[in-house]
């Protein structure tokens, strides 16, 4: 036997039970303008037939959906998983259903999905933005939490882990084992994120009274893939700098591969530290030193502070919370060989 997936409708409650559409929706509303009599055939009807009102249709009328969307743009990248999973138990105690969208970096995806918010009502967004402007994200017409610290997104309640912070502690780290010569891979260039680690970087960097050497930063992805790519050019670079500070641990995983294929030995040859400490950071060889973010308060903040906006409990004044990191310490780090502790000092 087939079974139907047709839709049943309003009209159809309302042809069953021999009333009009109108007084189907009076009753389905819980209106106390309809006799008795009418509201049980309704009821029965509507129960009899499985009719389930439309969410989209509803939130048309209403402008409210108790649906927030969320767009993140790697859902591949281990670092994501944990935060999604926060912030979907933080609106499902809240009474709000989470739409999850990847953007896997492309800006025109991230209009895609801002378009659906607008167009079904989602009563708010929560976005680690690629590459969309401001401005863009500002049309979506309803409230907006962005995930990670940017300046041009100011106007936006936002939630992050110190990004900023993680490269001084990993900079830090590295100069107080003896290394001087380092080297960053700070993620695609042009990517906003790997824009903050560089001038993280550099201010790290010449904060210790050493030179800045934009040689020594590097732009690749922040996948494994990026970081095997890396790998091959610190091989081949002479003199190799002592240690590197990757933009993310995924990076740092695909960067230790790479060497150890060509036979660069981690920490012996280079220092490694990467930042997020995701699960794999643990288990690889040698365990990887990482600065470690709290992903599950991250989503759960963001979240909060989105609900917290749509439902008018802040102020009108935009949110900014900066979450601490934590170094984690492992075995990727070493100091540097005693023939390569080299002076580079600040001109």
């Amino acid at each position: 036997m087939k079974l139907s997936t047709k839709r049943v409708t309003i009209v159809d409650v309302a042809s069953k039970s021999g009333v009009s559409k109108s007084t189907v929706s009076r009753v389905l509303r819980g209106d106390g303008d309809v006799s008795e009599d009418v509201r049980l055939k309704v009821t029965r009807a509507a129960k009899r037939m499985n009719y389930q009102p439309s969410v989209f249709a509803r939130s048309l009328r209403s402008q409210r959906s108790q649906a927030i969307g969320l767009i993140i743009p790697d859902i591949a990248n281990p670092f994501f998983p944990e935060v999604v999973r926060s912030i979907q138990n933080t609106a499902d105690a809240r009474g709000y259903t989470v739409l999850l969208a990847n953007s896997d970096w492309h800006v025109e995806r991230e209009r895609k999905y801002l378009d659906f918010a607008r167009r079904y009502h989602l009563d708010g967004i929560i976005i680690n933005p690629v590459s969309i402007s401001p401005a863009e994200l500002k049309k979506s017409g309803c409230p907006v939490v962005v995930i990670g610290s940017r300046a041009a997104y100011g106007v936006f309640d936002t939630v992050a882990s110190d990004t900023l912070g993680s490269i001084t502690c990993a900079v830090d780290h590295l100069v107080a084992r003896g290394h001087v010569d380092l080297a960053l891979i700070a993620g695609p260039i042009g990517n906003p994120g790997a824009t903050v680690r560089a001038r993280a970087f550099r201010e790290s960097i010449a904060a210790h009274g050493l030179a800045v050497d934009e040689a020594r930063i590097l732009w690749f992805d922040f996948t494994r893939v990026g970081g095997q790519a890396a790998s091959r050019a610190l091989a081949a670079a002479a003199p190799r700098p002592t240690a590197v500070v990757c933009g993310n641990d995924l990076i740092a995983i695909g960067l230790m591969a790479g060497l150890r294929d060509a036979g660069v030995d981690v920490p012996g040859d280079l220092s490694v530290i990467g930042i997020d400490d995701i699960d794999a950071a643990a288990m690889t060889f040698p365990p990887l030193t990482s600065v470690s973010k709290d992903k599950t308060l991250l989503g759960a903040r963001a979240a909060t502070l989105l609900i917290d906006r749509i439902e008018g409990k802040l102020p009108d004044a935009p949110a900014r919370e900066r979450l601490d990191t934590t170094l984690i310490e492992r075995s990727s780090v070493a100091p540097p060989r005693a023939n390569e502790r080299r002076v580079i000092a600040r001109p």
